[in-house]
């Protein structure tokens, strides 16, 4: 029986999927031999000892899973663990959407070859998608598995690094098949609440306030990208069909809503006398950069709000939290929306 073309896609994507993670399980280290190790450089070695002490605060002190994750090492030799291909109609905010075996459908698709996502991209890209192709330093196989601690992960500055394990780990405690929006807000509370208790468990206020002020900054591109999907969305919800506006129309008001978040945001980096996020607006802009940032971001404050019920009691938070997850997805819904 001859496979469709799709089918063949979709064969080969999992053969590569699974050849990059038994890759990865082949090279990992125990991170305290490596340590212990006299021929480990210096900094790698100081390095890993960090990671063992955000690995342990994650458990002691987040309710966050005690489990063998992050105690091994890879090194990749590349500078991200794999890249997501986001891919987005022309005139749409719905990102097409991928589904798997216990995580439901996402809406991106990883290639551990950064090369595969990037022909990936350019076929969706054909075919008439905005798409965007996305290094990925860390993820989570939801506890399946012992993941490894990266070299990519360890390109990043401390409050990241932190960031990254408490946010992966979340993802153990917590997450819903399918569910997006959901699992990536609370993930996203749990590491801005964990950075900052990192950095005040440690005394370092001096990198406790630098972190703050570049959340600060995040938040506010966040902002501006929230805006122009609004905006965009409004106008794409108007001819949904390309027949009423007409696709130059429509065009054109993309153009217009791209170059008014540029404007935006070169106005604030002068008025700053920083540009924090040059690497970010020196590339041209779609809707594949405003896709999932409501996914991600929109739902955050419902968390935030959560814990402030619990007065930041994080163990009565994460229990909490569990029984939304048991909950219908409606309830989930009416609590991101509120």
């Amino acid at each position: 029986m001859m496979l469709s073309l799709s089918a063949c896609a979709t064969v080969q994507w999992y053969g590569q999927a699974l050849h990059g993670q038994l890759s990865l399980l082949s090279q990992r280290e125990d991170i305290e031999q490596l340590i212990a190790h006299p021929e480990t450089a210096p900094e790698l070695r100081k390095k890993l000892a960090l990671t063992l002490e955000i690995r342990a605060f994650a458990s002691e002190q987040l309710g966050l899973p005690d489990n063998d994750s992050y105690t091994d090492y890879v090194e990749l030799g590349r500078d991200a663990v794999l890249w997501n291909v986001i891919a987005v109609p022309e005139f749409s905010l719905q990102p097409k959407t991928w589904c798997y075996p216990l995580v439901g459908c996402l809406a991106y698709r990883g290639w551990f070859k950064r090369e595969r996502a990037e022909r990936e991209a350019d076929t969706l890209a054909a075919s008439g998608f905005d798409t965007r192709v996305s290094p990925v330093p860390a993820y989570s196989t939801l506890g399946k598995l012992e993941d490894p601690l990266t070299s990519a992960m360890l390109r990043w500055d401390e409050a990241t690094l932190a960031g990254l394990i408490f946010h992966e780990l979340a993802h153990q405690r917590v997450f819903v098949s399918g569910e997006t929006a959901f699992n990536e807000a609370y993930a996203t509370s749990v590491e801005r609440v964990g950075v900052e208790r990192w950095f005040t468990y440690r005394n370092e206020p001096d990198k406790l306030k630098a972190w703050q002020m570049r959340l600060e900054a995040h938040q506010q591109l966040v902002d501006w990208l929230l805006q122009t999907r609004m905006r965009l969305a409004d106008v794409y919800a108007i001819d949904t069909e390309h027949e009423i506006l007409g696709a130059d129309i429509l065009t054109a008001a993309k153009q217009v809503g791209f170059s008014q978040l540029r404007a935006e945001y070169r106005d604030w980096a002068v008025r700053r006398g920083q540009d924090p996020f040059a690497a970010f607006f020196d590339r041209p802009l779609n809707n594949a950069d405003l896709a999932l940032v409501s996914t991600y971001e929109a739902g955050v404050h419902a968390f935030d709000a959560l814990l402030a019920k619990y007065a930041q009691d994080l163990e009565d938070f994460h229990l909490a939290v569990e029984k939304l997850a048991q909950a219908g997805s409606d309830e989930r819904a009416d609590f991101l929306n509120k």
